[in-house]
């Protein structure tokens, strides 16, 4: 399936009514996905969480994640779904992310990637990510090191903010 540049993509707050998508989401994109109670405890109990999905045709196509503390933004997760991706979606996705981490008063966000993930560091650094270190053995599948990147926020020329409802 694709989404042409002209589809009218939503994106809007993670409800609890979407966890079963984003699980189903998680599974395809992961090696060590998230669990349903992960995700539910994120939306209910973390103050510090900010899970948004992005929706075409009213199907969840994708989905992203971060805490916002203090002035800044941690991703914890960000992914499309199988058929939607090399689209640019994760992009959109993530701008809409960095958007989001502004509105809360982020003035810088970071991630870990894996270190074999060239595809998403590539996407990290269009953004404006740059590495700035290594967790070594932080995945727990392979033991396989995190680049950790951050990236300064600031809306990309012609990008206007709107987020009346996160």
């Amino acid at each position: 399936m694709t989404a042409s540049s002209n589809d009218n993509l939503v994106f809007r707050s993670m409800t609890l009514t979407d966890v079963p998508e984003i699980v189903a989401i998680e599974l395809e994109a992961f090696t060590c996905p998230w669990t349903r109670e992960a995700f539910i405890n994120e939306l209910t109990n973390n103050h510090f969480a900010r899970y948004m999905v992005m929706e075409l045709d009213g199907k969840v196509i994708g989905y992203g994640g971060m805490w916002t503390i203090m002035d800044e933004a941690h991703v914890t997760n960000i992914a499309v779904r199988t058929e939607y991706r090399g689209q640019g979606l994760g992009e959109r996705l993530l701008i809409e992310l960095q958007k989001l981490a502004i509105y809360c008063g982020s003035s810088r966000m970071t991630l870990e990637v894996r270190v074999s993930n060239e595809i998403a560091q590539r996407l990290y650094r269009k953004l404006g990510f740059e590495p700035s270190g290594i967790r070594p053995a932080y995945y727990s599948d392979n033991l396989e090191d995190a680049l950790i990147m951050w990236a300064e926020l600031s809306l990309p020329d012609g990008v206007e903010q709107e987020h009346d409802n996160q």
